[in-house]
């Protein structure tokens, strides 16, 4: 029987490495982790831990034909923030996005899993037309959609991982106490929360054990790899009884950058996804099971100790 490989782009990342270590840990499927640097120290970390690790880059079609031959199944996702991106224009996502899925249909790639985001230029009616990370992945979406390709699309909400990877959870100078900061956000609207370290790998590998299923309720859905729906202040509570100490919400003026601020503004005006039920019963019944909020609290308590 031929190994079932699933090629996982961004495999260094906070997303892909979530799934590289689902699939290695569940066993059923082979992970390729794609890199633009194969001997960099994360690469060679997922390597050791049992991953192949193949080199592509996305601007190149024909390294990413390379990588995906003989795969049966693709991760893909993209990452606006990357400076190679950013310095090539606000569409570079899409572009990339297309490769990618140009890419897997010219290799008879059998299922392809896109992680995206609203558009929020649409869902605003134009109000919100500049949150480029947003649109872009959504804009990917539809192309897959049109491509003929079996696929999924696995929505994701705030990063938990967020705290401090964007340093959003900070000692209060003078104070024991913490703060959870978040620009242009309103402190009790509903927010969406993964935990990706934990969920995002699992909501993957369900989708991909089960899309050949005779009566498959994977192919062509939307799901949403959403573990907590909670306000920043319900939010903060949960942390400050985790990590026993206090922690207060914060909504500062900006970030820094007029697109992310449009982006908090837009999850604050109108939701991520105010339609969907949280967590999501398609992914519960394949078998997921979400992490609360609770429980990543007490999970991270050394980082703020």
């Amino acid at each position: 029987m031929s190994p079932r490989i699933v090629a996982v782009f961004g495999a260094t990342g906070t997303q892909g490495s979530s799934i590289v270590q689902a699939l290695l840990a569940e066993g059923t499927f082979i992970p390729r982790a794609i890199t633009r640097n194969s001997n960099s120290e994360k690469a060679m970390k997922l390597k050791t831990l049992g991953a192949e690790v193949a080199q592509a880059d996305l601007w190149d079609i024909d390294s990413l034909k390379r990588v995906l031959s003989g795969v049966e199944a693709v991760y893909g996702v993209t990452d606006y923030h990357d400076p190679k991106n950013i310095a090539k224009g606000h569409d570079s996502e899409r572009l990339l996005g297309r490769n990618l899925v140009d890419a897997a249909k010219a290799t008879d790639v059998k299922f392809f899993i896109w992680s995206s985001l609203p558009h929020s230029t649409r869902v605003s009616n134009g109000k919100y037309p500049n949150v480029y990370l947003f649109d872009n992945k959504a804009s990917v979406e539809d192309y897959l959609r049109d491509s003929g390709l079996q696929h999924s699309i696995l929505h994701t909400g705030y990063f938990a991982e967020n705290l401090w990877n964007l340093h959003s959870l900070v000692s209060v100078p003078d104070s024991d106490g913490l703060e959870l900061i978040v620009p242009r956000s309103d402190p009790h609207f509903p927010q969406y929360f993964t935990w990706v370290e934990r969920d995002l790998g699992q909501c993957a590998l369900a989708l991909l054990k089960h899309y050949k299923d005779c009566e498959s309720e994977v192919l062509s859905q939307t799901f949403y790899a959403v573990g907590a729906k909670l306000s920043y202040t319900q939010f903060a509570s949960i942390l400050q009884q985790g990590l026993g100490k206090p922690v207060s919400f914060v909504s500062s003026q900006t970030c820094g950058t007029q697109e992310l601020d449009d982006m908090y503004e837009f999850m604050s005006e109108f939701g991520l996804y105010p339609h969907a039920t949280i967590p999501d019963p398609q992914l519960v019944s394949l078998g997921v099971k979400f992490h609360t909020m609770e429980e990543f609290s007490q999970e991270i308590k050394s980082r703020y100790t």
